[in-house]
């Protein structure tokens, strides 16, 4: 069918418009609210983060942002269902040092992969880590838990939250490069590893500090380092691992959280929902928050959040290949 050229001239003036149709639809990102699937049960510090933050982002994108828990398998229920999500912008997810750097090497039933099927957007806050002995122990200082450590190999437990858990791999490269030999003694999360020292039952330890600190101040459990960025206000006599030699086992220690999105998300709305979370980090109500509950803003650019991934992931499996640790 051949067309008019009054057709063909109508066609020319529609093609631009119909070309920007794309760009359009995606400059009035959002438009509806936007879910934040939280990989773990409502109350803990990744709740506690995601929470804080999507109350500010929504200022920012003129949309609520709404916090979805779902919990279970160590987090690979909430990391799937965002990585499965649409692409669209409208489901995020918060990942941790957890899910992004030890679920891929140490569960067998995890099915993604963070470099693949998840796109970064930004490292949002970080919570040290406390190394503690119990009061028994004949020891303080770190040069003093070091020296017994390896005096009495076998002699002394470190409890961890689990087999293949963040936690046992620290307990693992402490064991290698500290070159002392820690027994790991598994439980069924934090909690009750925390039980644990307390009454002793593991001589050594280590914790998030915000959930340690009363433990501490009431001098039940006696750190001798921190992992974290730097000394800790709270703590300002202990020094961190990495002022002692060891700043591997520092970013090993320290928890941390950052938002992801759907791999395919498109990159202005990856950019926007960026501008988001930076524009929420610089919140003062915020600042304060995190701090109060011992932890600290992060950011950055996506780009230093995916490095992060990938140094995570590369140590980690350098600690599993030599302690021989075998995916569950």
């Amino acid at each position: 069918m051949l067309f008019s050229r009054r057709r063909l001239a109508a066609l020319a003036l529609a093609l631009p418009g119909l070309c920007a149709l794309p760009a359009f639809a995606q400059g009035t990102y959002p438009e509806r609210p936007v879910k934040l699937i939280v990989p773990f049960a409502p109350g803990g510090s990744t709740d506690l983060v995601a929470r804080l933050v999507a109350d500010r982002m929504q200022a920012t994108l003129g949309q609520p942002v709404v916090v979805d828990n779902r919990a279970g398998g160590g987090g690979m229920i909430g990391s799937e269902a965002v990585a499965r999500a649409d692409a669209d912008g409208y489901t995020v997810g918060i990942g941790t040092v957890s899910t992004l750097t030890v679920n891929p090497l140490l569960l067998k039933a995890n099915r993604v992969d963070p470099l693949k099927d998840l796109a970064p957007i930004a490292l949002l806050a970080t919570v040290p880590a406390v190394f503690m002995v119990h009061p028994s122990f004949p020891g303080r200082s770190f040069e003093q838990v070091v020296a017994e450590l390896r005096a009495r190999p076998d002699a002394y437990n470190m409890g961890s939250s689990g087999p293949g858990s963040i936690s046992h791999l620290l307990i693992e490269a402490m064991n290698v490069d500290l070159k002392f030999k820690l027994r790991h003694i598994p439980y069924r999360g934090m909690g009750p590893a925390l039980t644990a020292a307390l009454a002793g039952e593991t001589q050594v330890s280590s914790d998030q500090y915000p959930s340690s600190a009363a433990y501490i101040k009431s001098g039940k459990l006696l750190p001798f380092a921190v992992g974290a960025h730097r000394r800790l206000d709270a703590l300002p006599s202990v020094p961190t691992l990495a002022e002692l030699g060891q700043p591997e086992l520092n970013a090993l220690a320290m928890t941390w959280f950052g938002l992801v999105a759907p791999a395919k998300t498109p990159p202005a709305i990856q950019k926007k929902l960026q501008d988001a979370a930076t524009a929420a980090l610089r919140d003062p109500a915020l600042l304060a928050r995190l701090k109060e509950l011992g932890m600290e803003a992060a950011g950055g650019t996506p780009e230093a959040f995916r490095a992060q991934i990938e140094s995570g992931l590369a140590r980690n499996r350098r600690i599993v290949e030599a302690a021989g640790i075998r995916p569950e």
